[in-house]
């Protein structure tokens, strides 16, 4: 597996990458990629509603979304590096031998550490969902669109990501850690995946309806 740094690639380049045989960046890193220009166009929102006369009693709150935006934007972005951090150990156990010495414990804890990118993943495109509700309703209406755009890509990001700790979690010995990580992802998945699509649905209903 060649070096991955994915800071230092254009799109294009990355997106070679990403259809190559090289495993990184897979499912999580694309998903963390989806998560950040989800975040990128819930910034935006803020950007081009604070100052706009019709909204300006939201000033301080869309000043506050917008810190929030930017944050999670560096996160998600971090996380595609991460992801694939995570999963070069878990590649290297999986080309030994399964007699080597401490193989299960090895195989185990690789395991476990690949799952943790995509899961914290989730978490993130939570807190893109919960910005994109807010928006959606006092983000500008020459703007709100990208609110929706940004709601279901960290929709999409929020199931890859879930994949990707599903894909670890179902070879793990440790059946009640991985039970315990699956619950907590199912959770996110249950709860902001419907609601991602509902904030999607006001967002179009705001546009149509006058």
């Amino acid at each position: 597996m060649t070096t991955f740094r994915p800071s230092e690639m254009s799109l294009e380049e990355f997106t070679v990458r990403s259809a190559s045989k090289d495993p990184v960046p897979g499912g999580g890193g694309v998903s963390a990629l989806a998560g950040s220009l989800a975040a990128s166009l819930a910034e935006m929102v803020t950007n081009l509603t604070i100052g706009k006369k019709k909204y300006i009693e939201y000033t301080e709150e869309l000043i506050t979304l917008r810190e929030k935006a930017e944050s999670l934007r560096k996160e998600l972005l971090a996380c595609i590096e991460r992801d694939a951090e995570a999963f070069a150990p878990l590649a290297e156990a999986y080309s030994l031998p399964k007699d080597t010495e401490g193989y299960a414990l090895k195989m185990e804890n690789c395991l476990r550490d690949a799952a943790k990118p995509p899961f914290a993943i989730m978490e993130l495109c939570k807190e893109v969902i919960e910005l994109d509700e807010r928006l959606s309703v006092i983000g500008s209406k020459l703007a709100v669109s990208d609110a929706a755009t940004s709601v279901i890509l960290a929709h999409g990001a929020m199931y890859g990501s879930y994949m990707n700790v599903i894909v670890n979690t179902r070879l793990m010995k440790d059946k009640d850690y991985a039970a315990g990580v699956e619950s907590k992802a199912g959770e996110l998945l249950d709860h902001y995946g419907p609601k991602a699509l509902e904030i999607y649905d006001s967002v179009l209903r705001r546009l149509t309806n006058g």
